[in-house]
């Protein structure tokens, strides 16, 4: 299966360039916040396929008019193709406004969300607008992660946490991908590709019939 995962800064090869075809072998969409809603529209429309986001700390716009065509994934969980997937988006808490949270607030999200993961079995893929801490974080409080992601890594092991918000171009010379335990941290701002196996399908359980 292939993903298209998107944050923070629009890609003018997917969009200002953007040439028919191109999102052709891509199976949906992942956004990691700080988008314009117009750019995620663009991209649903011209993939035809589902594109499944969480807000960024720049994104009050989605308030009042979420991009339409999109299902938001903050708070939530989606099997797609096997795949359980699940959304935290916002920030650390750094000034007034929306998708900003306390540590304390995104452990009481968490500690919600995880009723979702029992029921679904697990997760497989998180993503989230701010990192986890320590794992491609910055020391800035605006950029600080979040203990309660590497908490619900370390107890439900994903197989990837997938965010946004820490910018290279803003001088954060840190590593794209981050290995935590079982679970691979990847930095989607910009636009990358990820290429994952599905689940295999359980088989169904044969039931016995008993003669007498």
């Amino acid at each position: 299966m292939r993903i298209l995962l998107i944050a923070d800064e629009e890609a003018p090869y997917l969009w200002d360039y953007y040439q028919p075809g191109r999102l052709k072998d891509i199976d949906f969409i992942l956004s990691c916040g700080d988008l314009k809603r117009e750019y995620l529209e663009f991209l649903v429309t011209m993939a035809g396929k589902a594109l499944y986001y969480v807000p960024g700390n720049h994104d009050k716009g989605y308030v009042s008019n979420p991009p339409e065509g999109c299902e938001c994934l903050d708070d939530g969980l989606v099997t797609v193709g096997g795949l359980r997937i699940a959304g935290l988006g916002g920030c650390m808490r750094y000034h007034p406004g929306p998708y900003q949270y306390t540590e304390k607030e995104m452990a009481d999200r968490v500690r919600r969300l995880e009723k979702k993961i029992r029921r679904a079995g697990g997760l497989d893929i998180l993503i989230t607008h701010a990192p986890p801490r320590g794992c491609g974080d910055a020391p800035d409080n605006a950029h600080k992660g979040f203990q309660a992601f590497v908490d619900l890594m370390d107890k439900h092991h994903p197989r990837y946490l997938i965010h946004g918000h820490v910018h290279q171009s803003y001088g954060y010379n840190l590593p794209r991908e981050i290995q935590h335990g079982d679970t691979t941290v990847l930095n989607a701002v910009g636009w990358r590709v990820l290429e994952i196996d599905t689940p295999p399908v359980p088989e169904k359980k044969k039931r016995k019939f008993l003669f007498w």
